[in-house]
């Protein structure tokens, strides 16, 4: 058997720059981190010639072709694997949720496979790997970031380029500013699961419309991916808690379902019990939010948003991205 595991992410600044088309035109910039909440995938071989797969559901078929789940099957398909696999998979926060699962379990997938075939793969091609299966094969109206912060893990800035490479660049702050950074923020899950791309769908067209407000928008995103370097590499946090807010009020009117009423209430208490700054992770409309807090606001804001109905989410920033946990597996 073998096991594998790929963090999840929370964008830190730039978010959505990485989307193709924003960034084939104009390139993009973002700072992403990945965290201690983990898709597992676990790669077996089967006895019998069929495929067998858990995950939400339960499929047992006689050929890759006949797989309904969209992501196993053209992992499978990549990797040349046609029979007699039994593959798992479990996640430790749920779909849906903001912070790039869905990219975080093909990485995951593709690792194990490669494991399974006794193939070395880099954490690049993991990467590419899986936004051609994700972007090229399937459709999906997202970008890189997800991917390659999934692969790579630590708090690492990207780069993408017009022509569709990627740079990547591990953000040289220090020990202490990260611990600060882990206390200062604060995660609460809205209790909204939504596919993201009902809203990258929008927001996609806008930009490929060319939306003056929509593009400029995009621009100082951008420049917010770059501040946020900075600030990180300077140990600038609270500076950053105030470039969270100005992100949000730029993101917040990318689509019209990026936020709603309910989800405007909960920031504003929030920002009302001290937080300097947040957002929403993900295209928005539900999932994660993320407040910056100093520590002798954390549990006033805590209180108002329990007192809501959320509920936080601890965490720990992942410094080893993708991984191949346990290997035992026999020819």
């Amino acid at each position: 058997m073998i096991v594998s595991r790929a963090p999840v992410r929370f964008s830190l600044g730039g978010g959505g720059t990485d989307l193709p088309a924003y960034s084939s035109r104009f390139g993009g910039f973002l700072v992403s981190a990945a965290i201690d909440k983990y898709i597992y995938v676990t790669a077996n071989k089967r006895f019998h010639k069929d495929i067998r797969l858990a995950y939400s559901k339960t499929e047992i078929v006689p050929s890759v072709e006949k797989i309904e789940h969209p992501l196993f099957r053209e992992a499978l398909k990549m990797t040349g694997i046609e029979n007699a696999i039994e593959l798992t998979s479990v996640a430790d926060l749920p779909a849906n949720s903001g912070l790039g699962s869905s990219s975080s379990f093909t990485v995951a997938l593709l690792n194990a496979l490669h494991a399974y075939k006794r193939e070395f793969v880099s954490s690049g091609q993991l990467a590419e790997e899986a936004c051609n299966i994700e972007i090229d094969r399937l459709g999906e109206p997202i970008g890189k970031q997800d991917q390659y912060i999934a692969a790579f893990g630590n708090v690492t800035a990207f780069t993408f380029a017009p022509d569709g490479s990627v740079g990547v660049e591990p953000v040289p702050v220090r020990d202490e500013v990260l611990d600060e950074l882990e206390s200062n923020l604060l995660i609460i899950w809205s209790g909204i699961e939504r596919p993201a791309r009902i809203v990258l769908s929008e927001q996609g067209q806008r930009i490929r419309d060319l939306e003056p407000d929509v593009v400029e928008r995009m621009h100082r995103i951008k420049e917010m991916g770059r501040e946020t370097y900075q600030l990180l590499v300077d140990g600038d946090l609270d500076r950053y808690g105030e470039l969270l807010h100005h992100h949000w009020s730029n993101k917040r009117k990318l689509a019209s379902k990026m936020t709603d009423a309910t989800i405007d209430e909960h920031y504003e208490a929030a920002r009302k019990a001290g937080a300097i700054g947040g957002k929403l992770m993900g295209a928005g409309g539900g999932g994660f939010f993320m407040f910056y807090v100093r520590p002798q606001d954390r549990r006033r804001v805590l209180e108002a948003m329990i007192a809501r109905g959320l509920r936080p989410l601890r965490f720990r920033f992942d410094m080893d991205g993708a991984r191949i946990m346990a290997n035992m597996h026999r020819s």
